[in-house]
């Protein structure tokens, strides 16, 4: 039987500490729930997928039904001797996979440690850090289709990733809900640690594995990122913008020390913190929120904020960037 809760608190669902409600909140274990759902036609109403809450802000009270995956598990679906095929359950917790996968000497998702936020959140969102994208290991994305009430699949070229993008945020857009993921790694030592803070955290390392490498991430993310347990939040909030050389070039004839990262051939990738850091606002608090003083990409509630405050907040960064820098930053952060 589907058990639906009313007029359910948000306040513990979501990182940035908004507290909402939600006019019907579902929480299912099993596949079969969502057949109920589906028969009772309860999908022709608003409803929002809510994994772990880590990627949201919720602009007011949701008037409709949040819909939150806890179906659990990982499981090897193939293995040889070089490569193996995890399936794994849209409601595990990420960094359970990342974990699971060092300790069984699997290679690749390492540099995705300590990211917070479900598995089934992963490809929508393309997560990615340290030089590593899911979309470099993700093979299939299996989901519910709210329309036919089927579980149907797709491969990793039909997914349409692209930086902090997927099929899901768009033409799938409140269409389906991923119930399973599958990840393809390696089981040949293999590791991506040329990215600059990765590297100064294992400078003093004698001995370079998964679990030295996992460390080092955790670290340089512990040390930069607050912990929503104490300061709300919902880490980066805006995306890392990708512009042409020749804007460039325009802003190192002011800024020499500007950090970039090829794209490719005509366009590069500039750290919006950064940006946002020379504008003037880390650390900077303006009543209940602010910029955290570690790392400027996070946007905090420091006590009791509304999402008007940190959408205020998020604009006025918005804007003076635009003008300084002539760059639109855009949120990574998904409000609702």
């Amino acid at each position: 039987m589907v058990f639906i809760q009313k007029n359910f608190s948000l306040l513990n669902y979501n990182t940035f500490g908004i507290n909402v409600n939600a006019l019907e909140f579902f929480e299912y274990s099993e596949l079969e729930n969502l057949n109920e759902l589906f028969k009772n036609n309860v999908f022709d109403s608003i409803f929002f997928v809510l994994g772990g809450g880590s990627n949201i802000l919720f602009k007011d009270n949701f008037n409709g039904l949040i819909i939150h995956p806890q179906n659990k598990g990982i499981e090897i679906i193939e293995e040889t001797s070089k490569n193996v095929l995890l399936k794994i359950a849209a409601g595990e917790e990420w960094d359970n996979v990342v974990e699971y996968a060092v300790n069984k000497g699997f290679y690749g998702i390492e540099n995705l440690s300590f990211i917070p936020g479900n598995a089934g959140a992963a490809p929508i969102q393309n997560i990615g850090a340290y030089g590593v994208e899911i979309k470099e290991i993700i093979k299939y994305v299996d989901y519910f289709n709210i329309e036919n009430g089927k579980i149907e699949q797709l491969s990793n070229s039909n997914c349409k990733f692209g930086y902090r993008d997927s099929i899901f945020k768009n033409e799938l857009k409140n269409k389906i809900i991923v119930t399973n993921i599958y990840i393809h790694l390696s089981k040949i030592e293999n590791y991506h640690i040329d990215y600059g803070n990765i590297k100064d955290e294992l400078k003093n390392t004698k001995i370079i594995n998964l679990k030295a490498v996992r460390e080092a991430v955790i670290n340089i993310r512990r040390n930069k990122l607050p912990d929503p347990a104490i300061i709300g939040n919902a880490g980066s909030f805006f995306k890392n913008p990708i512009v042409s050389k020749q804007l460039l070039k325009e802003i190192q004839s002011d800024f020499e020390d500007v950090p970039s990262f090829y794209v490719d051939l005509c366009s590069v990738k500039i750290p919006a913190g950064w940006l946002i850091e020379k504008c003037g606002f880390k650390g900077l608090k303006i009543g209940n929120a602010g910029v955290h003083d570690k790392q400027a990409l996070v946007l905090v509630n420091y006590g009791k904020a509304n999402a008007n405050e940190i959408i205020e907040l998020a604009n006025e960064i918005i804007s003076k960037i635009q003008n300084k820098f002539g760059i639109k930053l855009e949120p990574e952060v998904n409000i609702i």
